[in-house]
């Protein structure tokens, strides 16, 4: 996952990233927290992790693939930020101490497609929180994976990269399945093919519940998009604020 795609991740992303720095922080204030230290979760190339580490946060981005961190990496230099970056599987991650808060953006979490190695995760995140320590991640909802994403194909072109991504989901999964293929512009106006395999679980809100309260933490919210309005599995997008007890 996200081999060749690291390269061309960044132009590919319509995300607000500066949105989500903002929610963060209210979500902090809210709380009435003000944490230090920030464990970003699945931080690819570092879209999260350098603009709260602007903010003032000391941050720790962590990361599967080798060729996102190396972007993320180069990025931070760039800015002249100290960050430590970590090249691990979420599901598996060892820290060497405690956080004040984790962050995990755009369906991170619906990556992980085996209930039991979610409930793993969440007992590992609780494991490095400290008390009072707050995880904000958000997915992608039962609805959007099923009745938008599946069984639909898209494809567009933009930046000189031209992409056919094709959905398929499956009822007794819970899996959508994503196969994508891209087409990159060389300088001589040629095109390099690569192709790539992902697949994300759809959870539904009790379930999520109910896993992360089994694991010690506190379910805090679950909201609709960037608001604090509650969120059902009717909701695209849905962010969830859970804490340690």
């Amino acid at each position: 996952m996200y081999n060749d795609f690291a390269e061309v991740y960044d132009k590919l992303q319509d995300a607000d990233y500066e949105a989500f720095c903002n929610y963060y922080e209210e979500i902090f204030k809210r709380l009435g927290i003000k944490p230090e230290l920030v464990l970003d979760i699945a931080c690819g190339t570092g879209n999260i992790t350098i603009p709260m580490a602007k903010r003032g946060y000391d941050m720790i981005g962590l990361d599967l693939s080798c060729e996102m961190l190396n972007i993320a990496r180069e990025k931070a230099q760039n800015e002249g930020l100290d960050i430590l970056f970590l090249n691990q599987d979420m599901c598996e991650m060892e820290l060497y101490g405690t956080v004040d808060a984790a962050v995990c953006a755009l369906d991170g979490v619906n990556y992980i497609t085996d209930k039991e190695d979610l409930e793993r995760f969440f007992a590992l995140v609780n494991n490095y929180l400290n008390p009072g320590g707050v995880f904000i991640f958000d997915i992608n909802s039962v609805h959007k994976l099923r009745d938008i994403l599946g069984g639909n194909t898209f494809v567009n072109e933009e930046d000189g990269i031209f992409y056919v991504w094709q959905s398929e989901f499956s009822e007794e999964t819970q899996v959508c399945d994503f196969d994508l293929s891209f087409f990159v512009e060389n300088d001589d106006g040629s095109y390099i093919r690569f192709d790539e395999f992902q697949q994300e679980r759809a959870y539904g809100v009790e379930e999520i519940k109910e896993i992360a309260t089994a694991k010690g933490l506190d379910v805090t919210g679950v909201y609709k998009d960037f608001g604090f309005s509650t969120a059902d599995d009717q909701t695209e997008r849905i962010f969830f604020v859970l804490s340690k007890k």
